[in-house]
């Protein structure tokens, strides 16, 4: 199991740093307000030390949250994120084994900081994110020696000019794909194909099933007219369809990489994490490309 009992990995905060409700800021401690949930609820499955520590350096009434927090389906929820996290981190480290000083590239970075607990002071990190998101990032968790923070869309794909390849590259989008197009991803997919050869992305992905949960929780608010244009799949297999040059796997993401038997975690979440694996298609997908 990966941990972080690092409680500098978030940054010096040596002072409370105000969240106004409705900001940026706001949108972004609540997955990481999950995180020092699961810390204190999954101790010996998930632990991170900075996310407990940046939480406690904000300035935000949590009250509604950790109101929230008692519902077993919420707190299966900060479980779901941790897994992911924590199935990302086992693909990086998986990657740096044969690439050992790879850039690491965190697509929709938010305020997740997964890639300073992974490989050295040798592997550059780069996060992508909108510019107020960046802002934000390096206000609330500051910025690492080896990051490089990258304000655009995503899917201005001018920024794949700026990584690093020489040593290799491992890209992931942890819970960013569901808010793109189908066709956003293929051009992404096959531009990375182009630029950066030998690489491998990590993403999750759910059935059509699992987007039409999404849409009635996670994704309501936002306006998604043509749902079907949305990125989904009910077989992975199909993306290698969209260029020879990358090779296809996936695994489920609640149960695929730990089997969760664990005395902190219920029977009732393990029950919960196959029916997401099964009926919602929860995934981990990676392309490994020429």
């Amino acid at each position: 199991m990966i941990q972080c009992k690092n409680k500098e990995a978030y940054g010096q905060m040596n002072k409370k740093i105000k969240i106004t409700k409705g900001s940026v800021q706001e949108t972004l401690i609540i997955p990481l307000y999950a995180r020092k949930m699961c810390c204190e609820k999954f101790p010996s499955l998930y632990y991170d030390a900075g996310a407990i520590k940046a939480c406690n350096s904000l300035d935000y009434d949590f009250s509604d949250l950790n109101k929230k927090s008692k519902s077993v389906f919420y707190e299966f929820g900060a479980l779901e994120g941790a897994m992911r996290q924590l199935d990302v981190m086992w693909e990086i480290n998986d990657y740096l084994k044969s690439h050992k000083n790879a850039s690491i590239v965190c697509l929709g970075c938010g305020l997740d900081i997964d890639p300073r607990r992974c490989g050295t002071k040798d592997n550059k990190i780069y996060n992508i994110d909108f510019k107020e998101t960046i802002n934000a990032r390096e206000e609330l968790v500051g910025k690492d020696d080896r990051e490089i923070n990258i304000a655009t869309n995503i899917n201005d794909l001018n920024w794949l000019d700026t990584i690093d390849n020489s040593n290799g590259t491992i890209l992931y989008a942890a819970g960013v794909f569901h808010y793109f197009k189908k066709e956003e991803v293929k051009a992404l997919a096959i531009k990375i194909a182009e630029k950066l050869p030998g690489s491998r992305l990590i993403f999750d992905v759910v059935n059509d099933f699992g987007y039409k949960m999404m849409l009635k929780t996670v994704l309501k608010s936002y306006d998604m007219q043509d749902i079907n244009a949305y990125f989904k799949t009910n077989d992975p297999k199909e993306f290698e369809t969209w260029t020879n040059k990358i090779k296809v796997s996936s695994r489920k993401y609640m149960r695929g990489y730990y089997d969760m038997k664990n005395k902190e975690v219920r029977s009732i979440h393990r029950i919960l994490a196959d029916l997401a694996d099964k009926m919602l298609g929860m995934t981990i997908v990676r392309f490994d490309y020429d």
